[in-house]
């Protein structure tokens, strides 16, 4: 279980995306001088990112906001998959997980 999560996924998102960290600083509306230096200290678990510019940086990355916050890679995986469902997948999935759940 990781301490604080947030770093950990960033960094893993933003590798995945094949963005620098200056260039997602940008994305996201920060000032060309500071972007890469803030983006570095909210993967180096310096700061924290408050929640609408985590927001941001979760648009801009194409993942959901509820990503940044899980503890382990598997759930991770499960909430980008589940975000790209429609919600009629949604509710068969979470029925399908509930009949699991039960056994």
């Amino acid at each position: 279980m990781l301490n604080n999560p947030i770093p950990h996924r960033l960094k893993q998102a933003r590798k995945r995306a094949g963005i620098s960290q200056k260039n997602l600083g940008l994305l996201i509306g920060m000032d060309e001088s500071s972007a890469s230096g803030r983006m570095n200290h909210y993967e180096k678990d310096r700061h924290t990112p408050d929640i609408n510019t985590l927001r941001k940086i979760a648009d801009a990355l194409g993942v959901p906001l509820n990503y940044f916050f899980c503890d382990d890679d598997s759930t991770a995986e499960l909430s980008i998959e589940i975000a790209k469902l429609s919600e009629d997948k949604k509710e068969q999935l979470l029925k399908m997980i509930k009949q699991l759940s039960d056994e």
